[in-house]
């Protein structure tokens, strides 16, 4: 059972990638193994008076080494501010020790003064401009901003606002289709999240869907579908995004916990009624 103000690594790995996940703050700066837990955002803790402030009515876990004396202070100053943080039990070692996903710092594009990566992309997206923010903001930076601008200009953006761009075809683009593969299917490689089982199938789906092949798994038709309907829907591309986020968190949950599950008219009916 987890201390007074803590949580288990167990608790939090069903968190990760949800939307009901807690802001991920990781004290370890410095200390030469940078990967990060899966959606945590590097902080110093001398800095908490003003990082602190953005937390403000949400929840967060704090993350040092071995979930130590530093983690326990800073998760009691923000507590102090009345925000309801604890720390992860163990700190980062318990993590690692469990072997599960790290997320490679490497892989990470540079952070705008703010924190937060920038990413830019063609305007209209469908599916893959679509998933990849939605992994981005679950598993790799809770903060990122994506800019959807005409295929003319990308390159141009990126370079004038320090972007990264992504899903666009370039000889200076590392974030996009190989092969047979998606840009989806490229982020989850390169960011080391190809062991979470339920990542490695959602990958498979978003493929289908985008490379024209609805056959590889039965769910890339209706991700097809679902991705164009909601094309029409949205004249605006942020407010498409944000409307398509929900719908990979429920794939996702699906992919993770109800692949095995069934759904049928006799399941509903009472008792006495059932063949």
């Amino acid at each position: 059972m987890p201390a007074l103000n803590s949580i288990s690594v167990d608790k939090l790995t069903r968190l990760i990638g949800t939307p009901s996940s807690p802001a991920l703050i990781d004290l370890r700066a410095g200390i030469g193994d940078e990967r990060l837990i899966p959606g945590s955002i590097p902080r110093r803790a001398a800095e908490v008076s003003e990082w602190g402030r953005a937390l403000a009515g949400r929840s967060a876990v704090i993350i040092d080494e071995d979930g130590g004396p530093l983690s326990q202070g800073v998760a009691a100053w923000l507590r102090s501010d009345g925000i309801a943080a604890e720390i992860l039990e163990g700190g980062h070692a318990a993590w690692r020790n469990g072997r599960h996903p790290l997320v490679r710092t490497d892989r990470l594009p540079s952070r705008q003064a703010g924190g937060q990566t920038l990413w830019v992309t063609r305007a209209r997206p469908k599916v893959d401009r679509i998933a990849c923010p939605w992994l981005i903001r679950r598993f790799v930076d809770p903060g990122a901003r994506f800019l959807f601008v005409v295929p003319a200009e990308v390159m141009a953006v990126a370079d004038r606002l320090n972007a990264t761009p992504f899903d666009f075809q370039h000889d200076d683009v590392f974030w996009s289709h190989r092969g047979e593969r998606c840009t989806f299917d490229v982020m989850v490689e390169e960011f080391g999240l190809g062991d979470l089982p339920a990542l490695a199938y959602l990958a498979e789906v978003v493929r289908g869907a985008d490379t024209g092949r609805p056959d590889l798994v039965p769910e890339a038709a209706g991700l097809v579908a679902l991705s164009l309907g909601l094309s029409r829907l949205h004249a605006d591309d942020d407010q498409q995004l944000e409307a398509g986020l929900p719908i990979y968190d429920a794939l996702y949950r699906w992919c993770r916990d109800a692949r095995a599950e069934t759904h049928d008219w006799d399941a509903h009916k009472p008792r006495e009624a059932r063949p």
